[in-house]
C-alpha cells in the first residue's frame, strides 16, 4: 500500500510513528532502530536528516557528533565517509551510553532498509535539502514510502514552498501551529495546498479539535507530537504512560490519527486494548 493510501484509510487505527526509531534497544537513528520500529509493527519511522561536507545525505539528529558520537566536531564540515564511519552509542546517547556496533547510515542505505516495510517521515535539518533529498528519493524509486515537511500554516510558509523544484510526486505534509484567534485562517493556508496530512501544534487541543472536521474534509489527516521535548498543553509521553486515557485518548477523540512518540510499544498497546 502506498503511504498516502495507508494514511487516507478510514479503517485504519490511529498510526503509530517511532520518533527516531525504536531507539530503547539501539541507537537512535540507527539501522537498528528502524529494524526495531519494522519488528514492533509500527506505521512510520521518523529519521533526521543531514548532509555532509562533500554533498553525502546522512541520518542524525544534533548539530554536533557529541552526543551520539562522542566528538565535538559539527558533521557538515565532515565528508560522508568520515561520517559513516563512526560508532553509535546506545538508546539517545549521551556519556553514560555504551559505543555499539551501529554506525551513522546514508539515507540510501535507510531507504533501501525500509523499503517495502515501513513509512518514513524525513526530518530535513535543513529545509533548503528538500530538493536535493527529493531526487534521492526519486532515484531510488521511494516516493511512495517516504514524506517530506515542511512549515505550510502562513503567507510566509506558502511563499517558500512555492519556490521549491522537484518534490512532486512525494507525499508532502505541512506544518501548522494552530491558536485559537488564527486557526481558521491557519485551516485555509494548509488547505490551499492539500498536503496529505498535517503536523500541527495548538495553543489548546479543543482549538485543533475545532479544524478537524473541514480538514478531515480536505483529505487531511492530523499528526501530533507527544514528544516530551516538543508536545502541547503538557500532552507528552510522560504524562502518557501515567495516564494514557487523558493523553493518547484525547488526541484521538479530538480527531488526530497520527502519533508520533518516543514510547512506541506503550501507545500501541494502548490502542489495541481499546475498543474497537
Amino acid at each position: 500500500m502506498k503511504y498516502i493510501d495507508h494514511i487516507a484509510d478510514p479503517k485504519r487505527a490511529c498510526a503509530i510513528v517511532a520518533h527516531r526509531g525504536a531507539w530503547h534497544h539501539a541507537p537512535e537513528n540507527s539501522i537498528a532502530a528502524i529494524e526495531n520500529a519494522i519488528a514492533g509493527g509500527y506505521d512510520i519511522v521518523e529519521l533526521d536528516i543531514r548532509q555532509s561536507a562533500d554533498g553525502g545525505l546522512f541520518i542524525l539528529h544534533d548539530d554536533t557528533l557529541e552526543r551520539m558520537a562522542g566528538i565535538d566536531r559539527i558533521p557538515e564540515e565532515m565528508t560522508i565517509a568520515e561520517i559513516t564511519g563512526l560508532r553509535l552509542r546506545m538508546a539517545d546517547g549521551g556519556p553514560d551510553q555504551p559505543f555499539t556496533t551501529e554506525t551513522i547510515p546514508t539515507l540510501e542505505q535507510v531507504l533501501e532498509t525500509v523499503r517495502g516495510r515501513i513509512f518514513v517521515d524525513l526530518d530535513l535539518k535543513d529545509r533548503d535539502m528538500m530538493g536535493i533529498v527529493a531526487a534521492k528519493v526519486k532515484e531510488l524509486d521511494m516516493a511512495d514510502q517516504v514524506d517530506l515537511k515542511a512549515p505550510a500554516g502562513t503567507l510566509e510558509a506558502l511563499s517558500w514552498l512555492a519556490g521549491q523544484r522537484g518534490i512532486d510526486g512525494i507525499p508532502f505534509m505541512g506544518m501548522a501551529f494552530f491558536r485559537e484567534e488564527s486557526a481558521d485562517r491557519t485551516a485555509e493556508a494548509i488547505l490551499s495546498i492539500r498536503p496529505f496530512m498535517c503536523e500541527a501544534k495548538f495553543d489548546r487541543l479543543e482549538t485543533l479539535a475545532g479544524q478537524h472536521q473541514r480538514l478531515r474534509e480536505g483529505g487531511i489527516s492530523l499528526w501530533v507530537n507527544t514528544l516530551d521535548q516538543v508536545s502541547c498543553c503538557g500532552l507528552t509521553d510522560s504524562a502518557a504512560l501515567a495516564d494514557p486515557d487523558a493523553v493518547w485518548g484525547r488526541m484521538m477523540a479530538a480527531g488526530i490519527s497520527v502519533i508520533q512518540t518516543d514510547q512506541p510499544a506503550a501507545l500501541k498497546a494502548y490502542i489495541e486494548a481499546r475498543p474497537k
